[in-house]
């Protein structure tokens, strides 16, 4: 079965206002020892004073082994994470983090187009970093309401010179979606993070172009309201360890599991992160997750336990 990830602590190093609404931490471990390594669309569970957990994209640089960058957006409607870090983590303080981990990572083949709405630049940052690192052709459509929203341009500039575009909405307008569309037509993979409405957008618009595989999303929230606990009872089959749990209706599987003893990794929650991704040996998972691909859900070889459940009546699992 697998163990639940074991948290570390760091200390706040680093905390800079970097846009209207934005601060970054600087996190490095309070030894000042090498952190675990990542990679270019990595994220880590950041475990708050207050008990909430919430998972923040990386945007430093993967190559430095002694520091950790985070971005965070104060969302005056969220769940209350981003108002704790915003208005309660103090420079030096202390915190316990997870991971890092990586589930929207950057393919070995360009060229890339990078989209990113808002604080969605985060991973794309270090996806741009990673890009240039590599010699490979890359651009970046960087959108958001104004430049004062707008995190990191200074550096995104620096970075990328002329394949940087910088797209304020009160400036320009929206961003060009039938542009993105036909640069992946000639052969560019897009990378996107941003808001629920870009995301859903491209979404539309590479299914309706038959381009589906050359988008690759993150997604902060689910793209809509999870409903993992609905649907008929089920028996889920534990292939390694030999048991059979049964779940209920208005229980998710990874409830089941945990209430039979069974420790289950998991972060978000919410079919976003992929920490709870498990191998399914027998059986159709019902997918409800907003993570994996059309063509990841056809293979029905993989599901998020804290979201979805089965088309059949039992599901065999690598557990």
């Amino acid at each position: 079965m697998s163990a639940l990830a074991e948290a570390f602590e760091v200390q706040i190093t680093g905390l800079r206002l970097e846009a209207e609404g934005v601060i970054s931490l600087e996190l490095q471990a309070p030894d000042r020892q090498p952190l675990p390594a990542w990679t270019a669309g990595a994220h880590i569970d950041l475990l708050l004073p207050s008990g909430l957990v919430r998972q923040y994209s990386l945007c430093g640089d993967p190559e430095d082994r002694r520091r950790l960058r985070i971005g965070v957006l104060l969302e005056a409607n969220g769940r209350g994470g981003s108002r704790e870090v915003h208005g309660a983590l103090r420079l030096g303080q202390t915190l316990s983090i997870r991971g890092p981990r990586n589930a929207f990572a950057l393919g070995a083949e360009g060229p890339y187009l990078f989209v990113a709405g808002g604080i969605g630049i985060t991973p794309i940052m270090a996806m741009a970093r990673e890009a240039s690192r590599r010699g490979a052709e890359w651009t970046l459509l960087y959108g958001g309401r104004s430049r004062r929203s707008m995190a990191f341009i200074d550096e995104l500039q620096a970075l990328g010179g002329g394949r940087v575009e910088i797209l304020p909405a009160d400036e320009v307008g929206l961003l060009d979606l039938d542009a993105v569309v036909a640069s992946a037509a000639a052969g560019k993979q897009v990378y996107s993070c941003g808001p629920a409405p870009l995301l859903d957008a491209l979404t539309a618009r590479f299914s309706e172009a038959g381009l589906d595989e050359r988008l690759h999303l993150e997604r902060f929230a689910p793209a809509a309201p999870v409903a993992g606990a609905a649907g008929d009872s089920l028996r889920v089959i534990l292939a390694r360890s030999g048991g059979e749990v049964e779940v209920l209706p208005g229980c998710t599987i990874m409830a089941a599991l945990r209430a039979a003893g069974h420790a289950v990794a998991s972060s978000c929650e919410q079919g976003v992160c992929g920490m709870c991704e498990t191998r399914v040996l027998d059986g159709v998972p019902d997918h409800r997750d907003s993570l994996l691909t059309e063509s990841e859900r056809a293979k029905g070889n993989v599901m998020m336990l804290c979201v979805s459940r089965a088309l059949t009546p039992t599901l065999t699992l690598d557990l």
